[in-house]
């Protein structure tokens, strides 16, 4: 029976020297890092409460995929970088940074990439708080078109008809 999603969970002292490993291995030949993720476990019943870095790899020789997922504490999060494996990883390690608050040790440029440089919190934490006001300017989120009708407020998208 063939797995159609196979993966593995990996200790986070070991990332980076089974990263290469599946990368140089002929047999395996993991050139591609495709993605790799942040994820917040917080609060899932009978879930213990971690973060977690999930690396989706694919082989373009071989044609075949692999995941490789770590788990790491909620407070100050931290695993090696595998930027050297995958030059792709610096842009994903820092939206994994800049979202989740993980720091991936020995990264070249670890920044944040979607939120301005001073920036309080990681907004795909859950929980996160969203802040009232960022240098003055309101970022609450406004109601969406979608909670106003339900409320029985009139929406529509027609421009013409005012």
């Amino acid at each position: 029976m063939e797995v159609l999603d196979p993966w593995a969970l990996v200790e986070a002292g070991s990332i980076v020297e089974i990263c290469t490993f599946l990368r140089n291995r002929q047999e395996l030949a993991f050139d591609t890092l495709a993605c790799l993720s942040g994820v917040d476990y917080k609060g899932l019943k009978g879930e213990a409460e971690r973060l977690e870095v999930v690396y989706h790899l694919f082989s373009m020789k071989l044609r075949h995929k692999f995941v490789l997922k770590v788990e790491l504490p909620r407070d100050a999060p931290s695993i090696g970088t595998v930027e050297g494996i995958w030059a792709i990883a610096n842009w994903h390690e820092r939206e994994a940074f800049d979202m989740f608050g993980i720091r991936f040790e020995g990264h070249s440029d670890l920044r944040r990439i979607l939120c301005p440089d001073d920036w309080e919190g990681y907004p795909l934490r859950k929980d996160y708080e969203q802040p009232e006001t960022y240098r003055g300017m309101p970022v609450k989120p406004v109601k969406q078109f979608v909670e106003m009708a339900n409320e029985g407020q009139e929406v529509g998208t027609n421009p013409f008809n005012a």
